[in-house]
């Protein structure tokens, strides 16, 4: 999990005073490695859930395919 204080560290900064482009940089590749981590997650997540049919049997939750538009 990437360090969300220095992701708050570097946010706050940001309003305040601004950041230079080292700091940009380290911003951005924080705060996808965060969402990258949340995702994984929760696909995790989903991957161990099941729901109840209406006859009590349990039944995995599958992912639904993408619509392209």
């Amino acid at each position: 999990m990437p360090d969300v204080d220095r992701i708050n560290f570097l946010a706050k900064k940001q309003r305040e005073e601004g950041l230079n482009d080292e700091e940009k940089a380290e911003q951005q590749k924080l705060r996808r490695e965060y969402i990258d981590s949340v995702i994984g997650g929760l696909k995790a997540q989903l991957d161990n859930t099941y729901v109840l049919d209406e006859n009590g049997n349990k039944v995995k939750v599958e992912k639904k395919p993408t619509v392209k538009h």
